[in-house]
């Protein structure tokens, strides 16, 4: 019964990226007057399905390894460690997140 719903909720996933891959492609092939075909738009759907599987396996033995059950900023700082623009973007949206936070909490 479990993996009946597990493999609902999967297929539900895999339909919404179908859906967000091929806008996002369709958007690009208009601005750049191109044509994009429904089998390109699998491909990058699978390869982009394969990435995301892969990213939420680091962040859950990052998470585990340090003792938490819950996936933290930390957690998505370390997997972005090696890619040091995308680090810094992330850094820097989790700074302002914190201050912003911590503007709110000073003002009670």
């Amino acid at each position: 019964m479990a993996d009946d719903a597990d493999e609902e909720t999967r297929k539900r996933l895999k339909a919404a990226l179908w859906y967000a891959v091929g806008k996002i492609a369709d958007e690009e092939s208009l601005r750049r007057e191109r044509n994009v075909t429904p089998q390109f738009i699998g491909a990058l759907m699978e390869m982009v399905w394969l990435q995301i599987e892969s990213v939420a396996i680091d962040l859950e033995s990052f998470s585990r390894h340090a003792g938490r059950s819950t996936i933290t900023t930390d957690d998505v700082l370390l997997l972005a460690r090696r890619n040091a623009d995308l680090h810094g973007i992330i850094k820097d949206f989790v700074d302002k997140k914190k201050a912003t936070k911590a503007k709110g909490k000073s003002k009670r």
